[in-house]
């Protein structure tokens, strides 16, 4: 791939209505698992190279939490939802109203939980924008420096691109603000499957 390679504008809005329509589905889901209102904000997508990613949080060594799985169907790769330590330990607080410093056994199953949930509104809207069938598996949980997570990912997928789709998240509960990334890695080929038919391939 081209190391400057971007969205055209098609794409862009067409990952626009992507984002419109899974924040929209994930902020249900998640206002009901919670019983508490969130607002997702319309997220911002864009193509960043492999080897920034662990940027998008600070840097390889930041300590963070990560949500991630498996997707497989006419698309392949990993999903994986990043959340510096402290923002992942501010949004289990508010999502189960534990005051503990520490993340509890349920804290992290509400992360995971919150993970699947938002991975699987995307990449159902993702489906119905492209008419690609992208099948999510069950979401694993990990707690390690940045870099560490991502390069587990990597060992997971045999040959990935060098362009990862992010879809940049806003969590709004209870008037606090929490940022992610929910982080898509295509397998090889994948990516130019996902964008074709989203527009015009890069």
């Amino acid at each position: 791939m081209q190391e400057s390679r971007g969205l055209s504008p098609l794409q862009l809005d067409a990952l626009r209505e992507v984002g419109n329509i899974g924040s929209g589905n994930a902020a249900v889901a998640l206002s009901t698992m919670v019983d508490k209102k969130v607002l997702l904000s319309v997220p911002r997508a864009s193509l960043v190279p492999l080897v920034k990613v662990s940027d998008l949080v600070g840097g390889a060594e930041t300590p963070v939490v990560g949500v991630y799985l498996h997707i497989s169907g006419d698309a392949s790769g990993s999903m994986l939802l990043l959340l510096a330590d402290s923002s992942a330990a501010e949004l289990a607080h508010l999502m189960v109203a534990d005051p503990e410093e520490e993340l509890t056994t349920v804290e992290q199953s509400a992360l995971q939980e919150t993970g699947s949930i938002l991975a699987g509104s995307y990449l159902n809207a993702l489906s119905q924008m492209t008419g690609i069938l992208l099948r999510p598996s069950v979401p694993g949980f990990a707690m390690d420096m940045a870099g560490a997570i991502i390069d587990f990912i990597l060992v997971e997928i045999s040959q990935s691109e060098d362009y990862v789709l992010v879809i940049e998240t806003e969590f709004d509960i209870s008037q606090h603000k929490i940022r992610g990334h929910l982080i898509l890695f295509p397998d090889l080929g994948s990516l130019d499957i996902i964008l074709g038919r989203l527009g015009v391939s890069g």
